[in-house]
C-alpha cells in the first residue's frame, strides 16, 4: 500500500492528539509524520515525534495536513498548505460554510469529499453526532424539521474544559470555593445553557451550526433547525434530544430498523430495560448510540429520540481521518 506524508496541525491540543491516536488504531498508511503546533509547543515529544512550530514552510513534500488549530491558524496557513500540494483537512470553523469547500460526514456524503479544491472541512462535534442519528431516516423520508437540545461535555471546550471540572471536583471535596475560567460560571453541579457567542436572532453560534451545517451535509437547502446548547458536567462524550419531522411518516419501528443497521450507529432503545444512549458508554470510541425513539405527542409526522457520542473522536478526530482514508 502507498504511504501518504500526514502532518498534524494543532497536534498538542485535544482533537491533535486523538487525531495522532486514531491514525494509530485505524492503520492509516503513514509515510513520514510531523507534528505542529504554536511555538510555545515547540520542542514538546508526543509518541516519539518532536512537535515543530507551525510556519508556511511546514508542508513541502506533504500530501495530508489533518487540522486541529483555531480558525486564525487554519486561514493563515490553508493556502501555504494548498500550495505545497496537500489536501487540508480542517477541523476549524474557519471554512465550513464557504461555498467550495465540501463539509463531510464521510457515512452520509461521502461524494462530497472528491469535489474539494485541496481544503475539505470537518463538521461541528454537535452536528457530526446529530446527524449520525438521523441521516438513517432522511433516507426513508426527507427531515424537513428538527428541535433539538444538545448536553455538551466539559472537553467540548479543549483540555483546560476538562481540567476546570476536575479541579472543581478536587476543591469541592477539600472544601474550596470553585474558580471558573474556560467557562462563565462553576461547571460543577451545574448546567450553562450558552455554548458559543451571541447571534442577532437569540441563538449563539453553536446553536446555529445544526442548521447551518445540517443544510450543507444533507443536501436540504430547506432545513430548519431550533437549538440550544447547554454545556453539561460530564467529561466526554455529547448528547443530543432531537424532535425531527420529515415529509412523510415515519413509524417508530421503521426508524429503529433503519437506525440499528446505519454504519457507524448502535441501537441502544429499551426504555422497560432501562438501555439508552449515555455518555459513559460512548466516551473513547467511534459508534453513535440512538434511542428513545418514540412518536412526537404533537407532531404526527414526527418522532423523538436520544443519543449520544464521543465528540473528540467520531465528532473531530476520527470523522477528520475518515475523510483522509477516503482520498486514499
Amino acid at each position: 500500500m502507498k504511504a501518504y506524508n500526514v502532518a498534524i496541525l494543532g497536534a498538542t491540543g485535544a482533537v491533535g492528539r486523538e487525531m495522532l491516536k486514531v491514525l494509530g488504531e485505524r492503520n492509516f498508511p503513514v509515510g513520514t509524520l510531523k507534528l505542529l503546533a504554536s511555538a510555545r509547543s515547540a520542542g514538546k515529544v508526543l509518541d516519539g515525534h518532536v512537535v515543530e512550530e507551525a510556519a508556511e514552510s511546514s508542508f513541502a513534500g506533504f500530501d495530508i495536513v489533518l487540522g486541529a488549530a483555531s480558525n486564525d491558524l487554519a486561514k493563515r496557513l490553508a493556502p501555504a498548505i494548498k500550495a505545497a500540494g496537500a489536501v487540508f483537512i480542517d477541523n476549524s470553523s474557519a471554512f465550513r460554510m464557504v461555498g467550495d469547500v465540501p463539509l463531510v460526514v464521510p457515512e452520509i456524503n461521502p461524494e462530497d469529499a472528491k469535489k474539494h479544491g485541496g481544503i475539505i472541512a470537518n463538521p461541528n462535534c454537535s452536528t457530526i453526532i446529530a446527524l449520525m442519528a438521523i441521516y438513517a431516516l432522511n433516507k426513508i423520508s426527507p427531515i424537513e424539521r428538527i428541535t433539538a437540545s444538545t448536553y455538551q461535555a466539559v472537553s467540548g471546550a479543549g483540555a483546560g474544559g476538562l481540567a476546570e471540572l476536575e479541579k472543581q471536583v478536587r476543591d469541592y471535596a477539600d472544601g474550596n470555593a470553585l474558580e471558573n475560567g474556560a467557562f462563565p460560571y462553576p461547571i460543577l453541579f451545574n448546567l450553562i445553557p450558552q455554548v458559543g457567542a451571541p447571534c442577532e436572532n437569540g441563538y449563539t453560534t453553536e446553536e446555529m451550526k445544526m442548521q447551518n451545517e445540517g443544510r450543507k451535509i444533507l443536501h436540504l437547502p430547506e432545513l430548519r433547525v431550533a437549538c440550544t446548547c447547554v454545556r453539561v458536567p460530564v467529561l466526554r462524550s455529547h448528547s443530543v434530544s432531537m424532535t425531527v419531522r420529515t415529509r412523510e411518516k415515519i413509524s417508530v419501528a421503521a426508524a429503529r430498523a433503519a437506525v440499528a443497521v446505519a454504519p457507524g450507529c448502535k441501537l441502544v432503545d429499551d426504555l422497560a430495560q432501562k438501555r439508552y444512549p449515555m455518555p459513559l458508554d460512548t466516551s473513547d470510541q467511534d459508534t453513535v448510540f440512538v434511542g428513545r425513539i418514540r412518536d412526537d405527542l404533537t407532531d404526527d409526522r414526527a418522532l423523538n429520540l436520544f443519543c449520544a457520542g464521543d465528540q473528540i473522536r467520531k465528532g473531530a478526530a476520527t470523522n477528520a481521518v475518515q475523510i483522509a482514508e477516503l482520498l486514499i
